[in-house]
């Protein structure tokens, strides 16, 4: 850009060039004339006719020079400012050099640039953009003492106006900002770009009348049509950059939140090259190393082979560019060279432009294999511990100790199994007493019960905890009958020396249930004498015997028939326990 000063220096310096010669001829003019006066006496009429002649000629040459000057020196200022304005779409500097040299070219006292602000309604109000005084200064708000009808009639008729005294000018008689501000000379120019008005440039002289002339009209119109161009392509580019600036910061935010995806996102186009790749996409596919984008989805597991789908998924991805429709939820098991066997969900989506025309395919994957893996332990979890004493329990608050309970405690136990596993070999053995110890154990579930534990060929649970149940001995009773009657079911699948059976002792009684154990190994468990009892009360059943405590029959004595037994002597019981025998349930 232009410096300010250079561009002063440069148009003034016709104006000292112009002063130098139009005063060396009216210096020469005015001594003629002088000469005629004096010795006009002296001289013959003729010669004294033809000096006045010359003198008057001379007069006219030098306001004939004054005019040339004066509109080369206007010519000069408005390719000057015409290339300021040209060479910069930042447009605030530039006006300011602008509006300071037309103040100074028309010898205003102020000049003001006003600009129309549209708003979403419409057609907006004209505000000024900027205000300069003659000593090259930003004029204060307070001072934008203005006429305002001059400047509603320049905008009405797109036409400019000049008045060299507005005091006395009859279009503006009932003017009341002229009388109120004392305005004296104006001169307001439109502002058009194809033909519509975009603004007015607004210049006065509070002091001197007369000041303006045709001459500053038409140089002051010749810029306004330079200006109006060269705002208008300012107003674009900040138009342009504002919303350049604004796409970045939309782009910027869609990369953020893009990377940000925790699940993995593959586009693709209508060839099969991968257009974006997410950061999430490549850690799940084991390419963290590697940029995806540019690549061939042929060459990228698991795209590159059916892997364990009915369909090989680059064909489903293609499928999707054909047919414009969605896939969803196809779960893929690859195998992924940096990670193995994986399991994966994929949601295949056309990507359409603004016609609805596919230009290729969005690719979502969602990793499961770790979700498979937690899915896989809490199953087997639940195989080892009830599935009520899960619900109960909170990860995130473990904490050894327990709380007092009334429960119903259950043992039974496989009779005869220590002679027996002296016969078979080891894997077998191990088979039948699942078959057995999984019988007991579908029994107590069917009446949920909680499994505290397996002990050898021996089966802990209890009811009443950690849901209470207001029939728990019952429920603890008929899961013994269950067991009992499920044994032949067993014994037809076994051979006969392979029949073994079961023992069963209940007790009621208060127990301690809660997380036994070390921060590094708990067992959720029950501790107390009501436990002891119930494996003392167990132990000595009978082959397919159901023995249970008196605190145990008076709970459920209205419901099950039983037969009294002699009293069981209980190691570490100082007097024998009262038991009764199950018969069975009353009808």
């Amino acid at each position: 850009m232009m410096n300010h000063s250079v561009l002063l220096t440069h148009a003034s310096n016709g104006t000292i060039t112009q002063s130098t010669e139009v005063d060396q001829i009216a210096q020469l003019s005015r001594q003629i004339l002088e000469l005629v006066k004096t010795h006009y006496r002296e001289l013959p009429q003729p010669m004294v006719e033809n000096l006045n002649l010359t003198g008057t000629s001379l007069a006219k040459i030098g306001q004939a020079v004054k005019r040339a000057y004066d509109e080369r020196t206007n010519l000069q200022a408005l390719t000057e400012i015409s290339k300021v304005v040209n060479s910069s779409l930042e447009i605030d500097e530039v006006l300011r050099i602008v509006m300071d040299t037309i103040v100074r070219l028309t010898n205003a006292e102020r000049g003001f640039l006003m600009m129309r602000e549209v708003s979403q309604a419409g057609q907006g109000e004209f505000k000024i953009w900027i205000a300069r005084n003659w000593e090259q200064e930003s004029i204060d708000s307070l001072e934008h003492a203005i006429s305002r009808s001059v400047i509603d009639r320049v905008v009405a008729d797109g036409e400019p106006i000049l008045t060299t005294n507005a005091q006395e000018d009859p279009r503006f008689t009932h003017a009341q900002s002229i009388i109120m501000h004392n305005l004296r000379s104006i001169l307001c120019v439109p502002l058009k770009v194809k033909g519509e008005l975009t603004g007015v440039i607004y210049a006065d002289n509070r002091i001197q009348s007369g000041i303006f002339s045709d001459a500053e009209k038409s140089l002051l119109m010749s810029f306004a049509n330079q200006a109006a161009i060269a705002l208008e392509n300012a107003r674009l580019f900040e138009a342009a950059r504002r919303t350049l600036a604004e796409v970045t910061e939309l782009k910027n935010l869609m990369d953020n939140v893009f990377a940000s995806i925790a699940s993995g996102v593959i586009t693709t186009d209508l060839r099969g090259q991968v257009t974006l790749c997410n950061q999430a996409a490549q850690v799940i596919l084991g390419n963290i190393q590697h940029e995806l984008t540019g690549h061939d989805l042929k060459e990228i597991a698991p795209f590159k082979g059916a892997e364990a789908t009915e369909k090989n998924l680059y064909e489903q991805v293609q499928q999707v560019c054909r047919t414009g429709q969605d896939i969803v939820g196809m779960e893929v098991n690859p195998v992924l060279p940096d990670r193995g066997i994986v399991n994966l969900i994929f949601n295949l989506s056309p990507l359409k432009d603004a016609a609805q025309s596919t230009q290729g395919v969005a690719i979502v994957m969602n990793d499961l294999t770790e979700n498979k893996k937690l899915e896989a332990q809490r199953r087997l979890f639940e195989r080892m511990v009830s599935p009520a004493v899960i619900s109960q329990i909170n990860p995130n608050q473990l904490q050894l100790g327990g709380k007092r309970a009334e429960i119903t405690v259950l043992f039974a136990d496989v009779r005869g199994f220590t002679r027996f596993s002296e016969r078979y070999d080891p894997v077998e053995l191990v088979k039948i007493l699942n078959l057995h110890l999984a019988t007991v154990a579908e029994a107590v579930l069917d009446h949920e019960g909680t499994i505290d534990k397996f002990l050898g060929d021996a089966v802990m649970a209890w009811y009443n905890a950690p849901i209470p149940q207001a029939d728990h001995t019952l429920r603890a009773v008929l899961t013994a009958l269950d067991i009992r009657k499920n044994l032949p079911l067993i014994q037809a699948s076994l051979p006969e020396d392979a029949h073994l059976s079961f023992g069963v002792g209940i007790h009621f009684g208060e127990a301690v249930l809660g997380l036994v154990g070390t921060e590094k190994r708990v067992e959720y468990t029950a501790i107390g004498d009501s436990v002891n009892t119930a494996k003392r009360i167990q132990e000595n059943c009978a082959a397919g015997q159901i023995l249970i405590s008196k605190t145990a029959y008076a709970l459920v004595k209205e419901h099950i028939e039983v037969r009294a037994v002699e009293p069981v002597i209980a190691k570490g019981k100082s007097q024998p326990l009262e038991v009764y025998e199950v018969l069975g349930r009353k009808a």
